[in-house]
């Protein structure tokens, strides 16, 4: 082995370390056997350093297989929440749109209420305005028809027709005073 490592690695007289790279001066056999004593003694790093990468690569698969699961089920509640926030809105609007449409209803209603009281009372009003009226164009008239009666009786009215008049009338008095006794 010594022989091998002094032909490829020499010394020279001046005591300075250097590698040969003349290859006339090293043989190919030599070179063989230092690179595979390389390579052999090399393995162990290079197949530690090769698990080691592969482990990492297995971790950060495993991580991000993780994430990924993780971000999927988020996802999932998202999508979740978001039906059931939009179910809500539907209901919302619905509800807005049948509180509007009840409300309508009721404005209606309370305005055709509204307008039958008026109506109503515009009627009752036009009778008793109607009534009163009456009342007055008979208060009138029968004012009137006294007044022309008097008139009448004043100028047709002398002493001999008084006394007939009231002759008559004592004559009823005494035919209703002779049927109750």
């Amino acid at each position: 082995m010594q022989n091998i490592i002094n032909l490829v690695i020499y010394w020279p007289i001046a005591g300075n370390f250097g590698l040969n790279t003349n290859l006339l001066e090293t043989n190919l056999i030599n070179l063989s056997v230092v690179l595979g004593l390389l390579i052999y003694s090399g393995k162990g790093v290079l197949n530690n350093l090769l698990s080691n990468r592969k482990q990492t690569i297995l971790n950060t698969i495993n991580d991000a297989e993780k994430r990924y699961n993780e971000a999927t089920d988020k996802l999932d509640q998202a999508r979740t929440r978001l039906e059931r926030a939009k179910i809500k809105a539907d209901e919302i609007r619905v509800n807005g749109l049948s509180q509007i449409e009840r409300e309508k209803k009721e404005l209606v209603n309370a305005a055709d209420e509204d307008s039958k009281r008026l109506e109503d009372s515009k009627n009752a009003t036009i009778r008793f305005e109607e009534q009163r009226a009456i009342e007055q164009v008979r208060q009138q008239v029968s004012r009137l028809a006294l007044e022309r009666a008097l008139e009448a009786l004043n100028k047709r009215l002398n002493n001999e027709l008084h006394s007939r008049v009231i002759d008559y009338h004592i004559g009823l008095l005494r035919a209703m005073e002779s049927t109750t006794n």
